[in-house]
C-alpha cells in the first residue's frame, strides 16, 4: 500500500514509499525511456566516454553505487545558507545525474540505473537547496545568493565542462546569468535546461518562461507523457526547443536508493545525456551545431516542424549522433574555426568564439547574441523542475553491489 511520507507545497511535490523492489525492477523500469531514445544504438557509437557533464543542482551523491567512481564534487556556492552541521540532502542533483552518466552496478552493470552517457563524468555543483532544507527561505531571499547560478555556470566551464544541465527554474533573468551564459558559450560549452513545470499556468496562448532555458543560446527542453505528446505540466512557450520523456522516470537517489518522478527536469538531463553522446564523438563541436543535431534529428515532430509544446520534436540519441556525423563533416564550422584567429592557438583544445549562427525555422541561435544582450530584472526564487511520485527503497541488499 502506497503512503505519503512528505509534501512540499511550494513545489506541489508529493513523496510516497514503496516495498523494497526486485533486483530487476529498476532496470526494466527504464525500458521505455531507452526505447524512445534509441540508447542501443546510439552506444554503439558513443557512451560520452572523456566528456564532463557539469551538474548545476543540488549536489550529487558520489557514493551511490550507479554513480561512484564518475563524480568530481566541485564547489558549493550555497554554503551559509543552511546552518551550521546541517548536510545536503542531494536528492535532485543526483536523480539528475543518475539520468545522464549513471552506469549501474553489478555484474556487466546490468542492475540499478543506467543513463543516456554511462561513461561520462560528472561535475556536482551545487548552486540550489531543495524545499526541505531549513536554509530554503534565507537562500531565496539574501542578497548574497544572488547570482549563485551564474558563478556555478563560470565555474563549471572553468573546470572543464563540456555540457552544463541546469534542471532548474526561476521567473526573472539578470545581465550576470546572461553574460555566463555567453561565456559558457564562446568556449564551445552546451547549455541545456528545463523549459519549466507551469504549463498549466498559461497566460493567453503560452505558459510562463523560464530561466535559463529562455535564455537564447540555451536547449529549453519540454516533458512529454508516455504517448510522446506534451505533458500537462510541461511549459509550453516560443523558448521550448525540443521534448524528451518526462513523466514516470526512474532514477537514483542518495543513500542507494531510487525514485520514480515526473518533470522537466528529467527530460531536460536526459537532453544533456545526448549532448554528452555527441560531444564525446565530436569534442570539438559548437553549442549551435550540437542543438542543430538534437532538432534536425527529432522524432514526433509536430505539424509544420515546430510548435510551442514540444518544440521541433522528441529527442533521439540515435539519429541525433548520426545528425552530428554530417554536420561534422563541415569541419570549419563544426569546430568554430573559421571563427577563430588562426595565430592564436586554441586554449584546452575548446574551439574560439563562436559566430556561427542556427536558422531553424522559428528558433535562431546565435551565441554572439547572448553575451551581448542586456539585464532581464531581478532574480526570482529558485526551484527544481520535478515532481518525486514514489520511492523505491534500498532496491538491492549489499550482497548485490
Amino acid at each position: 500500500m502506497l503512503r505519503p511520507v512528505a509534501a512540499a507545497a511550494a513545489a506541489g511535490v508529493l513523496l510516497l514509499a514503496v516495498p523494497p523492489a526486485r533486483a530487476d525492477d529498476v532496470r526494466s523500469g527504464q525500458r521505455q525511456v531507452i526505447r524512445t531514445l534509441e540508447l542501443p544504438q546510439a552506444w554503439r557509437v558513443s557512451k560520452g566516454a572523456g566528456v564532463t557533464v557539469a551538474v548545476l543542482d543540488s549536489g550529487v551523491d558520489p557514493g551511490h553505487r550507479d554513480l561512484s567512481g564518475s563524480v568530481l564534487e566541485g564547489r558549493d556556492f550555497t554554503v551559509g545558507a543552511n546552518p551550521p552541521g546541517v548536510p545536503p540532502r542531494r536528492l535532485h542533483g543526483t536523480y539528475m545525474a543518475s539520468l545522464i552518466a549513471g552506469h549501474g552496478h553489478g555484474p556487466g552493470g546490468r542492475r540499478g540505473i543506467i543513463g543516456v552517457a554511462p561513461e561520462a563524468d560528472v561535475l556536482s555543483v551545487r548552486v540550489i537547496l531543495e524545499d526541505e532544507e531549513p536554509g530554503f527561505q534565507e537562500f531565496n531571499t539574501a542578497e548574497r545568493f544572488e547570482d549563485v547560478v551564474a558563478r556555478g555556470i563560470r565555474y563549471a566551464v572553468d573546470e572543464g565542462a563540456d555540457v552544463i544541465n541546469m534542471s532548474i527554474s526561476k521567473e526573472l533573468a539578470t545581465s550576470e546569468e546572461r553574460a555566463a551564459i555567453g561565456y559558457a558559450i564562446s568556449k564551445g560549452v552546451v547549455l541545456v535546461a528545463a523549459a519549466g513545470n507551469e504549463g498549466d499556468r498559461r497566460s493567453g496562448d503560452y505558459a510562463p518562461y523560464s530561466y535559463p532555458a529562455a535564455f537564447p543560446g540555451v536547449v529549453s527542453v519540454g516533458a512529454t507523457d508516455r504517448r510522446l505528446r506534451r505533458a500537462a505540466f510541461s511549459n509550453w512557450n516560443s523558448s521550448v526547443q525540443v521534448a524528451a520523456p518526462g513523466v514516470d522516470i526512474m532514477g537514483a537517489g542518495p543513500g542507494n536508493e531510487y525514485w520514480v518522478g515526473k518533470g522537466t527536469s528529467q527530460a531536460s538531463a536526459l537532453v544533456s545525456g545526448i549532448a554528452a553522446l555527441i560531444k564525446a564523438k565530436y569534442p570539438h563541436m559548437s553549442p549551435p551545431l550540437v542543438a542543430q543535431a538534437l532538432t534536425t534529428s527529432a522524432r514526433d515532430r509536430p505539424p509544420g516542424g515546430y510548435d510551442t509544446s514540444t518544440g521541433f520534436g522528441v529527442v533521439n540519441a540515435a539519429r541525433a549522433l548520426s545528425e552530428a556525423a554530417r554536420l561534422a563533416g563541415h569541419t570549419e564550422v563544426a569546430t568554430g574555426a573559421a571563427a577563430h584567429d588562426p595565430a592564436r592557438p586554441l586554449a584546452g583544445g575548446r574551439p574560439g568564439p563562436i559566430e556561427v549562427v542556427v536558422r531553424d525555422d522559428r528558433r535562431v541561435a546565435v551565441a554572439a547574441a547572448v553575451a551581448a544582450a542586456g539585464a532581464a530584472g531581478a532574480i526570482g526564487s529558485l526551484g527544481v523542475m520535478f515532481t518525486l511520485v514514489r520511492r523505491v527503497r534500498r532496491a538491492y541488499t549489499s550482497r548485490h553491489a
